[in-house]
């Protein structure tokens, strides 16, 4: 329902509450202007979203449904308000709609907030960016003396991602560990069994959800806490990011949500098998939150705003790690077509995938989040969704 008909039918149910109790002329009168005024108010702002370009991110959302999504969903938040769009179904095989305001698994975003958190210490002098990995988990690292917390944060380092160790979809061995909760350490010693993605740390690129897991492990270590408790002390509640959770080993999603669907191979075909429930221990530190559309845009409003680290800390946010890579730490960019760098970073948490970013400034956000139908590939369309809401409104 619009906010323009949600107002009107405020305006029929007081008119007819008020004439049913007998409230007298003037208090009915009272009420009445109060919801025209506010009917007035919501009518300017759908004007000026319409003057900001909707339509236009709208289209682009429909191709990205078109292009591989069973729904998708879009807010776009700057100083002169809000809009959300969405597309597509909540469900296979019914009408429902994707809840705008509805929650997601982040999956990498979640590194965004990690980096955010260990930054915080390194500006607190508890951590520095050049404190080696054997420093903080002794043992824990074959050669961890050589590897940094700096480029644990920009996929410099050369561990090997645990991922890969992993049955993945369509496998069908991939359904046997959806419940199976899993430490940081077990997924650690996976990806330590295999030989560096390259020689020596900090000489090449090769993103690593390893790193991510070993920065959890250091925050724990730095303050004593575990790195969710430290995002919910740090960020989610001073920020009050009131639909964001890290959930652990909960395989529920707490609040309205769409389905999510991976393809499993069975006898001889791929078919999309519900996973909207599943133990997100698997990700940890490197992509297990839940989020929502208007919580990201917050957070990095928030962020790039200098409201979580101080400037000198930011800039080494957005320094690459590696020359013509667009990544520093826990941070990515892009430059969209209008020549506006826009700033935050993406995910992709099999059943849900997302994207998360805001100009330099942090003015004007952007969030988008689908569930895939892996009949294609949707980021050519996301990306054209992302350049529309930057530069064509």
């Amino acid at each position: 329902m619009s906010p323009i008909v949600a107002v009107r039918l405020l305006q029929q149910a007081l008119c007819k509450r008020v004439l049913h109790r007998e409230v007298g002329m003037v208090r009915m009168h009272r009420v009445l202007v109060a919801a025209t005024a506010a009917l007035a108010v919501v009518a300017g702002a759908a004007t000026a979203f319409a003057s900001r370009g909707e339509a236009g991110v709208q289209e682009r959302l429909d191709d990205v449904v078109a292009a591989g999504a069973v729904g998708a969903l879009v807010e776009v938040r700057d100083e002169r308000g809000v809009w959300r769009g969405t597309s597509g179904v909540a469900e296979l095989d019914t009408a429902r709609e994707v809840p705008a305001r509805g929650q997601f698994r982040v999956g990498s975003i979640s590194k965004t907030f990690v980096a955010t958190v260990a930054l915080q210490l390194v500006g607190e002098g508890r951590l520095r960016l050049d404190d080696s990995v054997e420093a903080w988990l002794p043992g824990v690292v074959p050669d961890g003396h050589r590897i940094t917390v700096r480029q644990l944060l920009n996929h410099t380092s050369g561990l090997y991602d645990y991922k890969p160790t992993l049955p993945m979809p369509p496998e069908p061995e991939f359904l046997d560990h959806r419940w199976r909760t899993w430490t940081a350490a077990e997924l650690v010693q996976r990806a330590v069994a295999n030989p560096p993605s390259f020689e020596p740390p900090g000489s090449d690129y090769a993103y690593s959800n390893t790193g991510y897991l070993l920065l959890g492990q250091i925050i724990e270590e730095v303050t004593g806490r575990s790195y969710g408790e430290e995002i919910e002390r740090r960020v989610i509640r001073p920020l009050r990011l009131r639909d964001t959770s890290l959930p652990g080993a909960s395989p529920l999603m707490p609040g309205p949500h769409a389905r999510g669907y991976v393809p499993i191979r069975q006898d001889g075909e791929e078919r999309l098998v519900d996973y909207t429930e599943m133990n997100p221990s698997v990700l940890g530190a490197g992509g297990e939150m839940i989020s929502t559309a208007s919580d990201l845009n917050r957070f990095m409003a928030a962020l790039l705003g200098g409201r979580l680290l101080p400037g000198q800390l930011l800039d080494e946010m957005m320094t690459p790690g590696v020359e013509d890579r667009e990544y520093g730490l826990g941070l990515a960019w892009q430059d969209t077509s209008c020549g506006v760098r826009v700033y935050g970073n993406d995910g992709d948490a099999l059943a849900y995938q997302s994207w998360s970013f805001a100009t330099e400034d942090g003015r004007r956000q952007v969030a988008v989040a689908l569930t895939p139908d892996f009949r294609g590939d949707p980021d050519d369309a996301v990306d054209a969704l992302l350049n529309e809401a930057f530069c064509g409104v």
